[in-house]
């Protein structure tokens, strides 16, 4: 029986192809076309089964070899948020350092840079210790100043160090003028002891009418400050003993808190 099936079937094959071969040429062709497009998804499916395999290799990574991306990608970022802080400060500092050397050119004083090396604990505000002394040509009452304006003056040298007495101190008095049509003068001083960055402008003639924004600048009086350093501006005034003299605060223009270099004043 089994044998009789085959012999059929390989009639049937004999016979289907012997008609092929008799067909006509675009008869033959249409049929070849019919019968591969009948297989053409058996085909298809059985690449798609080949591949899927690999794809799958490449799709599932182990867990291990994820997180060890992921560890690599998260320490690769942070590297560069360092970097552009570190970018951003050298930009920064350079900035200052041309800003201060463009000023220094521009004025008409000779002067050499310092560093604050110290300040005094006992009195944080007041004083400060810089890193030029006598053996740089330091001597006492040089001025002290920023690019914003005056700081204070030499109140003693040592051979590598000097000691800076601040605006606001007691023993730091300068002789100020104000920016306004009378020309007003006073003595800076030390102001209250709750805000450092402000002074007090005294013995402003009792007629000033000082008003609030106006600039202070040294007067040149005295013979240790040259005129026309920036010392801050005016935040408000009032008259003292019955009308005397007139006294002002004054917001100083450079950040006391937050000296870093400063430029020692030459004749």
């Amino acid at each position: 029986m089994f044998k009789q099936q085959q012999y059929i079937a390989l009639g049937a094959v004999t016979l289907a192809t012997l008609i092929l071969f008799s067909l006509p040429r675009d008869a033959s062709a249409r049929l070849k076309l019919a019968i591969g497009g009948l297989f053409l998804p058996l085909f298809g499916l059985a690449g798609a089964a080949q591949q899927l395999p690999a794809a799958a290799a490449d799709a599932l990574l182990p867990r291990r070899e994820l997180l060890r991306q992921i560890q690599a990608l998260r320490r690769e970022n942070e590297q560069l948020e360092i970097q552009a802080q570190q970018a951003a400060a050298v930009a920064r500092e350079n900035d200052r350092l041309r800003a201060e050397l463009g000023w220094q050119k521009r004025a008409p004083w000779r002067m050499k840079l310092a560093h604050v090396v110290m300040r005094d604990p006992a009195n944080w505000w007041r004083t400060v210790q810089i890193d030029l002394g006598s053996r740089d040509g330091l001597r006492e009452n040089l001025p002290v100043l920023t690019p914003q304006g005056l700081v204070g003056r030499v109140a003693s040298v040592a051979y590598a160090r000097a000691q800076v007495e601040l605006l606001g101190d007691p023993h730091c008095r300068v002789s100020a003028r104000v920016n306004d049509p009378a020309h007003d003068m006073g003595i800076v001083v030390a102001g209250g002891p709750l805000d450092n960055s402000l002074v007090t402008l005294t013995y402003v003639s009792g007629g000033a009418d000082l008003k609030p924004g106006e600039e202070i600048f040294t007067s040149g009086l005295g013979g240790v400050y040259p005129a026309g350093i920036p010392i801050g501006l005016v935040v408000d005034s009032r008259p003292v003993e019955f009308g005397l003299y007139t006294e002002a605060r004054v917001k100083l223009s450079p950040n006391l808190g937050a000296l870093r270099d400063v430029w020692v004043l030459f004749p």
